[in-house]
């Protein structure tokens, strides 16, 4: 009784704790709606702006925030920025946003946010995204990732353009063609079989590009590819 009692245990998904911040009372009806129904999703708590999102997480230690870049009082981008400098990996934020090309939106991956969202995401997708933030994995697609980069940010500074290429100068040649596929969206399945390279080896790959080039997530090594011209 006792193993049948621990296999059924070990059966039980792992419970995601997530934080909902919107300032429009509607959005995180729909959220909680779509949201609340999965079973391995729990919805700890909502917050109306960035102030009291801060508040909310420091007291209920989520394991993902989806957080609305447009709020009053402490936007979304300022909240991302404190959050993951007050907690690291142990919270990831995940931006909404009705923009695909919403200025914030970019700068809440430069701040270390692990994709973004469209409020108008489909429930299938948006439940499913969910559990891949929560995993560590981007959200964002290859399509997504190149219309981003390319819509918001334009040609980057020539400052900025230096520093990224300065970066990339660090990197092995290897490293360098990892970074550059990382850069055009692809999963390490993707890569893998792109560079004729093992799974774990290009994970291996991806967690040097981390360490190297002082990025938070892909997505940010994606920024740093696309400022120094390199994913093209």
């Amino acid at each position: 009784m006792t193993s049948t009692t621990g296999e059924a245990a070990t059966d039980q998904p792992a419970m995601i704790r997530l934080v909902l911040v919107d300032d429009d009372p509607l959005v995180r009806s729909g959220l909680q709606m779509i949201l609340g129904g999965s079973p391995d999703i729990e919805i700890v708590a909502e917050a109306v702006d960035g102030e009291d999102a801060l508040e909310k997480i420091e007291r209920c230690q989520p394991d993902l925030v989806l957080m609305d870049v447009r709020m009053p009082r402490l936007d979304g981008v300022s909240a991302t920025e404190r959050i993951l400098a007050r907690h690291g990996e142990n919270v990831r934020v995940v931006v909404l946003t009705t923009f695909d090309t919403d200025d914030l939106v970019m700068r809440a991956l430069r701040a270390g946010a692990s994709g973004f969202l469209l409020k108008d995401t489909p429930p299938a997708r948006l439940v499913e995204a969910v559990r891949t933030a929560a995993a560590g994995q981007p959200i964002l697609s290859p399509q997504i990732t190149a219309s981003l980069i390319a819509q918001v940010s334009g040609a980057p500074s020539g400052d900025r353009a230096a520093q990224a290429r300065a970066q990339l100068a660090l990197l092995s040649e290897r490293e360098l063609e990892v970074a550059r596929a990382v850069g055009q969206g692809l999963s390490n399945a993707e890569i893998s079989r792109s560079l004729y390279l093992s799974v774990p080896t290009v994970k291996a790959h991806v967690s040097r590009l981390l360490d190297k080039l002082d990025c938070a997530n892909r997505v940010q090594v994606a920024l740093v590819v696309h400022d120094a011209g390199e994913d093209t």
